[in-house]
């Protein structure tokens, strides 16, 4: 069923660990680099988007500038919004030396791009009203249970290969889903951690429902976690960039940064 990645607790609420505590990475020379310019779009909160000042923000944002001044070269350091259609080419045509916006990394956009190590991964996750009278606490308690899945999903193929005994309800709109949920039409739901997770904490949830199990990982339908990519010629950067997300992660900065954009956790 595959394998949970390492995660470390922070005040109650998992944090993602990726990071071999006796790892030391060695960190390039960037002296001779003129400029970082990290590039991402505005339309995936809270990774990046725009906030009420129409600044750029969110996750990425953040963990962009930390990154530079772990490596001591903020001053040269930009971060810039572009239509997705248009990151790659960035990144192609020497406007840009990092792409920070979740670019899935496949055969395809290996070939042309080199990622950093995962900084993030983001689970499938199961939800289910607060009083919901489910006999354990792990997903076996769910066989013969009616669980709601988005229609065509690589969570809807996880949950029919992963729970065979679990019978999935299929539905084209979230929110009919999750409105199933909270009128008791349905038993449980499951689907990206992250979306739920929000969908928890919203008025629209109205404290209904709790996680439940998990987190479940899968390499093979959720892909393998959020990387930072750059051109093959721009390589030094990469293992710069590791260096300065395991120096954050020991430092507790990373920490810091995922509380913040993430109060109630994925894991």
């Amino acid at each position: 069923m595959g394998v949970a990645l390492p995660v470390a607790s922070a005040s109650e609420i998992l944090v993602p660990n990726y990071i071999e505590p006796r790892e030391r990475i060695p960190v390039p020379d960037l002296q001779a680099v003129s400029r970082i310019r990290f590039v991402t779009t505005v339309d995936f909160p809270p990774f990046n988007f725009l906030d009420q000042t129409s600044r750029l923000a969110g996750f990425h944002v953040d963990l962009a500038r930390a990154i530079c001044a772990e490596l001591n070269v903020l001053p040269k350091c930009q971060i810039q919004a572009l239509p997705w259609n248009e990151l790659d080419g960035a990144l192609s045509s020497g406007q840009a030396e990092a792409l920070i916006s979740g670019l899935a990394i496949t055969p395809e956009t290996r070939a042309n791009h080199r990622f950093t190590r995962p900084y993030l991964a983001l689970p499938a996750r199961f939800a289910l009203r607060k009083d919901a009278a489910i006999g354990g606490p792990g997903a076996g308690a769910l066989q013969a249970r009616r669980v709601g899945v988005m229609d065509g999903t690589a969570h809807e193929a996880m949950l029919r290969d992963w729970f065979p005994d679990i019978k999935p309800v299929t539905f084209s709109r979230q929110d009919w889903m999750f409105d199933a949920l909270k009128a008791n039409q349905i038993d449980a739901v499951f689907g990206d951690g992250l979306q739920l997770s929000f969908w928890l904490s919203s008025q629209a949830a109205d404290a209904c429902c709790r996680f439940f199990d998990g987190p479940y990982f899968s390499q093979a339908y959720l892909g393998e976690g959020l990387a930072i990519a750059v051109n093959p010629r721009n390589a030094d950067l990469v293992t710069a960039f590791d260096q300065a997300i395991a120096a954050l992660t020991r430092n507790g900065r990373f920490t810091e940064l995922y509380l913040r954009w993430f109060p109630n956790g994925l894991y």
